[in-house]
C-alpha cells in the first residue's frame, strides 16, 4: 500500500524551474526548429510565396525531387555494437583542403531575393563552421563580395557557360584573382527547366508587383521592407535582368557546350576544378579518365529534367565504376545529417546542400545558416556515434542499405 502525504514546499519547490523567457524573437524561433523540415516551414511563413516556391520547387511535376528525398528515406542502416564512438570526427579532406564537416554550401542562383543577406550570409556562416562555400554565376553577391564575408575560408565558384564566352571567362579570372580554390563546371543546364510553380506564380526578376503579390506581402512586411531598404541586386554575371528564370537562364546559357569548352576552361582555371551534373556511369568514367579532380552526381535538385536519374541512387554504381578513390561528390534531396552520412558510407568524398541552406536564410538571415548546419552537424554526430563509427573514414557500403520502392523493369 502506497502511503500518502501532503507535499513539501521545497520538494515542490525543486519540480517547479521556470526557463528564461527568450526576448529575441528570431533567436527563439530558430531554437524551435529541431531539423530542416522545421526550418522549411518557418520560411515558409516568412517568406512571399513567389520567393519561397521558387526555392522549394522542382521542374515540372517535381517527381526527381520527390524520388531523391525518397531514396533518402529508404535507407536501412546497419550499426555495429559494442564499439565505443564517444569521440566523433566529423572532418574530412576534400579537393586538397580541409572540411570540418563532410558537406559544403550548394550554389544557389539569385539568393538575395530569398532573404537579403543572401550569398554574405551563407558565405560567412560557411566560414565559421570551417566548411566551403560556393558561389553560383547566377547569384546575388558579386565574387568579391563573397571574398570579403569569408576572407579566410574557402570559396568555391559554380561556372556556367554562357553564350557571351567572354563573360563567362572574366568570371573564372575574378574567381581566380580573389583566391577560390576549387571551380565547378556546370553541365546540366543548356536550358532551363520547366518551373511550373515560378509560371504559375508569375516570379520575375527583379520581383514584379501585381495584385497577387501585394496581398501576399501583406503579412510579410518584413521581407519587403529588407528588399526595399537594403542595396539593390547585384549578380555575379547577368548585366541586364527582366522576365521569368527561365527566360533569363534561356537567354543566357549556350545548349552547344562539348568538351571543347571543359577543355578551354580547364586551361584557364589554377586551382581544383569539378564537373557538376553528371547522371549516368559512362559521363562519369570518362570525365575520371580525363583527370578532372572531382564530380558532383547532380540532378540539379530535380530543376531540370524531370524524372532525371536519382544521384544517391547513381552513386554505387559510379563508385564500382571509377574506383573509390576519385573524388565523388553528390547534391539532390538531402534534408538530413543521416542522408549525409549514408552517402559517405556508399562511397561519396563529400555532399552539398541547398534547399537546406536556403531554408535556414530565409526563416532567420546568417542566424538560420548557422542553425542548418547545426542541425546537420548533430544529426551526422548522432548518426556516426549510433553506428558505432568515430571517423568518416570507418563509414563502409555494410552499413547501409538501400531499400527500393521503384525497381528498373527488364527486358
Amino acid at each position: 500500500m502506497v502511503q500518502r502525504h501532503l507535499p513539501k514546499v521545497g520538494e515542490l519547490m525543486e519540480l517547479m524551474q521556470f526557463k528564461k523567457p527568450e526576448l529575441d524573437a528570431r533567436k527563439r524561433r530558430l531554437d524551435a526548429a529541431l531539423t530542416i523540415s522545421d526550418l522549411r516551414t518557418i520560411a515558409r511563413r516568412r517568406t512571399p510565396k513567389a520567393a519561397f516556391d521558387y526555392t522549394d520547387g522542382a521542374a515540372e511535376g517535381e517527381i526527381s525531387l520527390d524520388r531523391a528525398r525518397r531514396a533518402f528515406e529508404d535507407v536501412e542502416f546497419h550499426p555495429d555494437i559494442l564499439r565505443p564512438a564517444a569521440g566523433v570526427d566529423t572532418s574530412c579532406q576534400i579537393l586538397g583542403g580541409p572540411s570540418a564537416l563532410p558537406f559544403g554550401i550548394a550554389p544557389t542562383g539569385f539568393t538575395r531575393l530569398m532573404q537579403t543577406e543572401g550569398e554574405s550570409a551563407g558565405a560567412s556562416a560557411a566560414a565559421a563552421a570551417g566548411i566551403p562555400f560556393t558561389l553560383s554565376t547566377l547569384g546575388t553577391t558579386s565574387i568579391e563580395g563573397v571574398k570579403a564575408a569569408n576572407p579566410v575560408g574557402r570559396n568555391w565558384f559554380q561556372l556556367y557557360v554562357m553564350r557571351q564566352r567572354e563573360t563567362s571567362f572574366g568570371l573564372v579570372e575574378r574567381a581566380a584573382a580573389a583566391g577560390f580554390d576549387t571551380l565547378m563546371f556546370t553541365v546540366d543546364t543548356p536550358i532551363a527547366g520547366a518551373r511550373l510553380r515560378d509560371k504559375r506564380n508569375g516570379f520575375s526578376i527583379p520581383p514584379q508587383l501585381t495584385v497577387g503579390t501585394i496581398v501576399n506581402a501583406i503579412p510579410r512586411p518584413w521581407w519587403w521592407f529588407d528588399f526595399l531598404t537594403t542595396p539593390k541586386l547585384e549578380f555575379a554575371s547577368l548585366s541586364t535582368t527582366g522576365g521569368t528564370v527561365g527566360e533569363l537562364l534561356n537567354a543566357a546559357m549556350d545548349p552547344t557546350i562539348s568538351y571543347d569548352d571543359l577543355d578551354l576552361i580547364r586551361g584557364m582555371w589554377p586551382g581544383k576544378l569539378v564537373v557538376k551534373g553528371v547522371q549516368n556511369v559512362t559521363d562519369a568514367a570518362r570525365l575520371v579518365d580525363l583527370g578532372v579532380d572531382g564530380i558532383v552526381l547532380s540532378n540539379h535538385g530535380g530543376r531540370q529534367l524531370d524524372r532525371a536519374p536519382i544521384p544517391f541512387r547513381l552513386l554505387p554504381q559510379v563508385v564500382r565504376e571509377v574506383g573509390k578513390d576519385a573524388t565523388i561528390m553528390i547534391d539532390t534531396g538531402i534534408m538530413n545529417g543521416a542522408d549525409i552520412v549514408a552517402s559517405v558510407a556508399l562511397g561519396a568524398k563529400f555532399t552539398l546542400i541547398g534547399r537546406a541552406y536556403l531554408y535556414g536564410l530565409m526563416a532567420g538571415g546568417r542566424a538560420g545558416v548557422d542553425r542548418t548546419i547545426a542541425i546537420l552537424r548533430s544529426e551526422i554526430e548522432r548518426t556516426m556515434a549510433l553506428l558505432g563509427v568515430s571517423s568518416l573514414d570507418e563509414l563502409e557500403p555494410r552499413h547501409v542499405t538501400q531499400l527500393t520502392r521503384l525497381v528498373p523493369v527488364t527486358s
